[in-house]
This record gives structure tokens, C-alpha cells and sequence, in this order.
């Protein structure tokens, strides 16, 4: 499972034209689902993502985490992030999960982080055409993938 976490001010989600959920400070996750991917990647990812320490405390380290600060958490389904641009320019995603395995990796995912977090996670819908607005503070963007834990 490959996530990619950025630090927001504020971001919403748009379905169709009409805002989907929003939040204000926190973390936006985009998640890209593979076959391989189980309830163990969930688990791991869900206590890495509520315990990561982006935000900065009083003397403006990167020292809280999402918890700490009672942030707010997005869960955006992409499963492009398993791309593979190996050979020609056409991506292929042929890595990525089909949705019959993903949407229910995808739907524990979204509880794992608000049980691990113990926060609210808003989503967008999986398969859905998708606007995100984000307003990315730092800027930080970190990628985590559950088979190379780095």
C-alpha cells in the first residue's frame, strides 16, 4: 500500500461540482491500493500516518503529530500511485489492485486510521472523478509505501 501524506491548512474534496467533505488543519492521504496489500499493511500504515510528527510545536519543530494537535485527516483513494512508467510514456497501472480487492482495503483503511487516531476521517468516493483543493503547508509531502518501510 502506497499513501502520500501532505500537511494542510484546509482541503476539499469535489464530486461532480459540489464539495464532497472538507477539512481544515491536518493530513490529506492519498492511497493507491496493490494486490499483495492486507490488513497488516492497514494496521501499519493507520499507527504510522496518527503518529506521524509533521506539525510544529511552541518553538517551531516539526515535533506533533496529527494527534497531538487534534488535526483533521482526509483519505483519498488514487490508485495511480502505483504507476509504472518503466517502458514508453503511457503509465500502466497494472500494479494496482482492481476494485473488488481495493474498496474493501480502502473502506478498513479509512476505520483503522480513525481508530488508530482516534479522529474523524472524511473521504472521498472510491472509483469517483475527483477535484482536490488543498492548501499544502510547509510544504510537506511524505511518501510511505507498507512494503519498504523506510
Amino acid at each position: 500500500m502506497r499513501v502520500v501524506i501532505q500537511k494542510v491548512e484546509k482541503a476539499s474534496v469535489f464530486i461532480e461540482g459540489k464539495e464532497h467533505a472538507s477539512i481544515g488543519k491536518g493530513l490529506v492521504v492519498l492511497q493507491g491500493v496493490q494486490e499483495a496489500d492486507n490488513q497488516e499493511d492497514i494496521n501499519w500504515l493507520a499507527g504510522k500516518i496518527s503518529r506521524l510528527r509533521v506539525f510544529d510545536d511552541d518553538k517551531g519543530v516539526m515535533n506533533l503529530s496529527v494527534q497531538d494537535v487534534r488535526g483533521e485527516l482526509m483519505v483519498i483513494s488514487q490508485f495511480t500511485l502505483h504507476a509504472s512508467t518503466k517502458k514508453g510514456n503511457r503509465p500502466s497501472y497494472i500494479k494496482a489492485a482492481p476494485p473488488e480487492h481495493a474498496i474493501p482495503l480502502y473502506e478498513a483503511f479509512i476505520r483503522s486510521l480513525e481508530e488508530e487516531s482516534g479522529l474523524k476521517v472524511c473521504s472521498g468516493i472510491f472509483g469517483a472523478t475527483m477535484k482536490i483543493s488543498l492548501v499544502n503547508d510547509g510544504p510537506v509531502t511524505i511518501m510511505i509505501d507498507s512494503k519498504n518501510k523506510e
